[in-house]
Formats: C-alpha cells, sequence, structure tokens
C-alpha cells in the first residue's frame, strides 16, 4: 500500500481494492479458469434433469439413479455430500451463477478501465511530431526528395488515408489517418463476450428443459402442476416407417400443444424439425417400446389399461417397471422378449416390496414369473390379478426445451464477430509525413498489428516518388528507406 493509499478512509481503501482486484488480468484469467473447470465437471458427472425438480418424487427417482452410479465408487455418504454441493445440478447452482456474475462484473469493470485510454487514443491527434521521431534510421522511416505537399496529399488520399496539415516555422507537416476508431471496436468484443456470459447465466437459472415419454394418446404437463399458463403436450401417433430392407426412413410424431384447455399448435415433428410455440421449442429425441397391457383383479375388473413405456433395458432387452394401482405394495418388472417358440411378448416379474433398507431403498420379495405373448393372458399364481396383452406399440420420447437466454446468444455472437472483423479487417494506419523548404520529405508509417503494412508502405513511397517534381530535382539522390521492405524505384532500402 503506497502512503497515498494509507491516507485515505477505509471504505475508500476498500472502494480502491476492489477495483485493482477487478481491474487485474490475472485475476479475470483466474476466474475464467474456475469456470472452464467447473463447466468440465458438469458434463463429466451425470446431472440432475430439470424435470427432476417438479416434484419431490421426480427429485428422489432422479437422485436413487445417480447413487445407484456412484455409490460403488464413493458411498452412499461421499455421494449425499456432493448432493448438497450441488455437484449433481452445477449449471443451476447458485454459486456457478455467482461465479458468472463475478466475471461479468470483472469484464464490465475492466471494460470501463480500458475504455478512456482507447477513446484518448482515437480522439487524440498530434499532427506535428518533433524532429528526432523523423530520423531516418529508426524502423519505418524514409525520406524523399522533391516531393511537394500536393503530391503528399494526393497520395494519401488515393490510399484512403483522412489527411490534416498544419504550418510551424516553416515547415509543413502532414497527417494521414486510415481506420481511427478501429480500437474502439474491441468494445464490441467485450460487449460480445459479457452477453454471452449473461446467455449462460439467463438460461441456468431460467431455461427449462425436461424428458416427456408419450405413448399414442396420451397427455402430459410440460411444467410442473400448477405453473401459471401450464403448457399440455398430446401425442397423436408415432411412426418410424421404413424401407424394404427394414432400414428406418424416418421418426415422427403427431404432437399437439395446449394451454388452458385451448390447442396452441400441432405438428408433425422430426428428428430435425421441432416444434416451436409459447418459447418451448418440441424436439423428437427418440422412442421406446410401449406394451399395450390391460390388468384386471380376479373379479375381472380393470385396475390399469393402456401402454407403459419400458424406458430402461437389461442385457440389451426393454425394461420398464410399474407399480399395480389396487394392489398394495405390488409392482411388475417387465421384459420384452421373445418365447421359446419366437413368440414376442413380455416376461411380467411380480414383486411385493415388504420394508425399506437404511439408504431408504426398498426391500423387496419376488414372485412367481409368467409371460404374455402379443394377444395373450397370463398371470401369476402369487397374485389376484392377471394381464392382457394387447399390442406392442411405441412410446415416442421428447425434449421440452425453454431457453430465455437463446436470442442474448444471437446479439452476442454477432458483437463478438463484428468488434472482431473491425480489430482483423480494419485496423488502423498512420502517416506523418514532414516536409521542409529546400523539398524534402520525411515520412514516417504506423500500423496496428494483423497487416503486412510494410507493403501497403512501399506502394505509398512508389506513388510520391512517381510524384517527383521533373524538372530540376529529379536526379537528386533519396535518403536511404528504413526497415520498410519495400520502396519506390528511386529509393534505397535499408536495415533496422
Amino acid at each position: 500500500m503506497t502512503p497515498r493509499d494509507q491516507r485515505l478512509s477505509p471504505p475508500a481503501r476498500l472502494g480502491l481494492g476492489l477495483w485493482r482486484l477487478f481491474t487485474s488480468v490475472n485475476f479475470a484469467v483466474l476466474q475464467i479458469m474456475i469456470v472452464v473447470i467447473v463447466g468440465l465437471i458438469g458434463m463429466t458427472v451425470t446431472q440432475l434433469p430439470d424435470f427432476a425438480f417438479r416434484t419431490p418424487a421426480d427429485y428422489i427417482a432422479q437422485m436413487e439413479i445417480i447413487h445407484a452410479k456412484y455409490d460403488p465408487a464413493m458411498g452412499a455418504s461421499g455421494v449425499a455430500i456432493l448432493e448438497r454441493l450441488q455437484i449433481f445440478n452445477i449449471f443451476t447452482a447458485w454459486w456457478f451463477s455467482a461465479l458468472l456474475v463475478l466475471l461479468i462484473t470483472s469484464i464490465i469493470v475492466c471494460t470501463l478501465n480500458r475504455t478512456p485510454k482507447l477513446w484518448r487514443t482515437c480522439s487524440e491527434i498530434r499532427v506535428v511530431q518533433p524532429d528526432p521521431f523523423y530520423n531516418p534510421i529508426l524502423p519505418d522511416r524514409a525520406v524523399v526528395s522533391g516531393i511537394d505537399a500536393g503530391a503528399v496529399r494526393v497520395a494519401l488520399r488515393r490510399a484512403h488515408f483522412h489527411v490534416r496539415e498544419a504550418d510551424v516555422d516553416g515547415v509543413h507537416y502532414v497527417y494521414g489517418d486510415r481506420h481511427r476508431w478501429t480500437k474502439l471496436a474491441t468494445l464490441i468484443s467485450h460487449l460480445g463476450l459479457i452477453l454471452f456470459l449473461v446467455a449462460g447465466a439467463v438460461t441456468s437459472r431460467f431455461g427449462f428443459e425436461s424428458g416427456i415419454e408419450l405413448t399414442n394418446g396420451e397427455s402430459q404437463p410440460v411444467q410442473a402442476i400448477g405453473t401459471p399458463g401450464l403448457l399440455v403436450v398430446k401425442s397423436f401417433g408415432f411412426a418410424d416407417p421404413t424401407a424394404t430392407d427394414g432400414a428406418v426412413l424416418d421418426y415422427t410424431t403427431d404432437l399437439a400443444v395446449y394451454q388452458d384447455g385451448n390447442l396452441l399448435a400441432r405438428k408433425v415433428i422430426r428428428v430435425n424439425d421441432p416444434l416451436s410455440v409459447d418459447g418451448f421449442t418440441f424436439h423428437q429425441n427418440g422412442f421406446r417400446p410401449a406394451p399395450d397391457i390391460v390388468i384386471r383383479d380376479s373379479k375381472g375388473q380393470p385396475l390399469w389399461t393402456g401402454p407403459v413405456p419400458l424406458d430402461d433395458s437389461v442385457d440389451g432387452s426393454p425394461h420398464g417397471v410399474m407399480s399395480v394401482p389396487g394392489e398394495d405394495n405390488i409392482g411388475l418388472e417387465m421384459l420384452l422378449t421373445k418365447a421359446s417358440d419366437g413368440t414376442d411378448g413380455v416376461l411380467f416379474l411380480p414383486y411385493r416390496a415388504t420394508g425399506l433398507n437404511p439408504d431408504g431403498t426398498p426391500i423387496t420379495q419376488s414372485l412367481t414369473p409368467f409371460f404374455v405373448p402379443v394377444g395373450g393372458v397370463a398371470g401369476s399364481p402369487d397374485t389376484n390379478f392377471y394381464v392382457q396383452l394387447l399390442d406392442i406399440q411405441n412410446a415416442t420420447i421428447l425434449v421440452a426445451k425453454q431457453d430465455p437466454g437463446q436470442d442474448i446468444v444471437w446479439f452476442a455472437f454477432l458483437s463478438l464477430i463484428t468488434g472482431l472483423m473491425i480489430t482483423f479487417y480494419l485496423p488502423r494506419r498512420r502517416i506523418w509525413a514532414r516536409l521542409d523548404p529546400s523539398g524534402e520529405l520525411q515520412i514516417v508509417g504506423r500500423s496496428e498489428r494483423y497487416v503486412d503494412f510494410r507493403r501497403e508502405f512501399g506502394r505509398l513511397l512508389d506513388d510520391l516518388v512517381a510524384a517527383r517534381q521533373p524538372h530540376g530535382v529529379l536526379n537528386q539522390p533519396v535518403a536511404s528507406v528504413a526497415s520498410v521492405g519495400l520502396a519506390g524505384p528511386s529509393a534505397t532500402l535499408g536495415s533496422d
């Protein structure tokens, strides 16, 4: 801390310290590294889907899947710790949003800190430079004789330079500036970076993405029950037409979206042709086999009617689980398979829940399994119901996505590309020329990076040499051109 800083009040010292911290490039780089590392962790570790937060039951079900995956490696307690740290929902965690806000703040402060200097660089112009500035032994200098101010002016304007002139003590100065305001394009690029981070923060906090399984004719809510303006989707049929060789040609779903009972939109969606309505986009993501079953009790009364998607697999065969309505603690595992004679059907494995393990998982008792072919009826001697398999349908898998940051991303992309294109393709060039009464021209060229300025400077010198006065001075020698790389026919190149 400097003596001047020590004279400041504690709040002023705190503010100055924060300003220096947020304007530090090292601090910004550290933040970017942390965000990248956290993002990589989020892409590596299984994340809870958005629909897991619709109801407590959905959350518990999804956490059971995560426990089953990670408990063998780190134990239930280790997974519980990661759960409390929100490692399984990183991109919606409060601390991840805080990291993005901190990074956005750093970029904004750095930009504000640089803006006055950038403005001065572009706005302040010195037409007159001191004599040592034109010393020909320095790089990018040249001396040409027999040139008048008009020729310099014409040559610069031909090269699209904006020209300013001044006279001091009998010496004429000419200044050429091209793409003067290019440096400010870095502010446009910074705006793009800020908007990208804002879009990420908005999407992570307010975005929505959920997987939805729909059997033919089934309806399901998109958001949690009770959400204002709740959307409901309904499938009017899934199709996967095949070619003569059995190859699938397409996957389509005749999908309708309702709000408050009113039809908003209906469309046959495909993998690359989603339905967009009311800020949501519905993508065709896949399909699952769905046995269409009827479960009846011992008196013939229906307990369940409809298709059941098999959303898991065992040894490569589609597998699913459902509880039996009206039968306490009885569930059915279903495995799509074939009988010994090749008949398609479903192997039902009934079970009874008898309690809970210490970790909350159910304790089950397996009952006698039974196989039901398509069109058949069967049951287990250990249960009081039987199952009829009407058909094996396909359930469609949709992804419902709401991305409020999408429009911001497009504007951010446009800002970033615009700033970069201006910076790389329109770099600033400047020329200072000193013309003394004897007709000797001393000229200096400067440019930003990303341009072959030596070639451009050489062409300018060619134009100036070609414009030399033809009488009296045509055969006068021309001084060396230092570090230009290309000179006119009457000029001699030197070295740095």
